[in-house]
């Protein structure tokens, strides 16, 4: 899928000091309490509320209720502040207790903890699977939420590779399904037809196709075979993902003799 919208769109140099603090400090001309922080605060509630399309400097200005110019000695644009807002919603991170580091952790619930953190920020922040991350600027929250997985799969034995394979096979899986799954309740929201209204419309034809005996596998199956929701989607793919990671780490943990 295409998007509008991806991260690394704006000045990545720019994006990558603002996310890691390296930038300068504005020294004059700023209202009071003004921040780059309560900016993309703004930004996202924005985009919360009425998606990517109605993100742009000047509604984030509206919504703070300070002057569009003001947020540019902050940010220099809405690419910019993408960035920054990807990098928010994905943390923080709490800190590593450095007494709990080698609590054993299994790997499979690290990844379903995971699967289920990114299932619920697309749904908390529904914009977010509808940005093309496929260049990601990889900020602190980022970091360091990838920094504790990956510490949280390390007793697998497996290569470094595998296990970041493992993360973005999971990742993938349940980025894609989210986005399918805010995409249908747009087209709900912009449509005003829900989904049982939208294939309640096509019953009619599809029940006369079924009956000329074209297709008879998919006429002979279960009425509520189609039932399912996204949320049937993801937990019937996570599971099944997990079974199947689960068969390649035991194959290929190393052996003690």
């Amino acid at each position: 899928m295409t998007t509008d919208y991806s991260s690394g769109s704006g000045d990545v140099s720019k994006s990558l000091e603002l996310l890691w603090g390296m930038q300068q400090r504005p020294t004059r001309g700023p209202k009071p309490g003004l921040t780059l922080e309560r900016i993309v605060a703004a930004a996202i509630e924005v985009a919360d509320a009425d998606g990517l399309a109605a993100l742009s400097m000047r509604r984030v200005a509206a919504h703070l209720g300070v002057g569009t110019m003001s947020l540019y000695r902050y940010v220099p644009g809405k690419g910019e502040l993408l960035d920054l807002m990807l990098d928010r919603v994905a943390g923080p991170v709490d800190p590593v207790d450095p007494d709990a580091v080698d609590e054993p952790v299994g790997w499979r619930e690290a990844l379903e903890e995971m699967a289920r953190g990114i299932w619920q920020m697309c749904l908390d922040h529904p914009w977010y699977p509808l940005v093309d991350q496929v260049r990601p600027l990889l900020g602190p929250n980022n970091i360091a939420g990838m920094d504790q997985l990956i510490r949280r799969l390390q007793p697998t034995g497996l290569p470094d590779r595998q296990l970041v394979l493992m993360v973005s096979v999971v990742d993938g899986f349940v980025t894609t399904v989210a986005r399918s799954h805010v995409n249908a309740m747009q087209a709900e929201q912009r449509t005003g037809i829900s989904e049982e209204e939208f294939w309640e419309a096509q019953e009619p034809v599809l029940v006369k196709m079924m009956e000329t005996g074209r297709y008879p596998t998919l006429a002979a199956m279960d009425e509520d075979t189609f039932t399912f929701t996204y949320e049937d989607i993801f937990a019937f793919g996570l599971k099944t993902i997990l079974d199947g990671l689960a068969v390649y780490v035991e194959g290929s943990a190393p052996t003690t003799g």
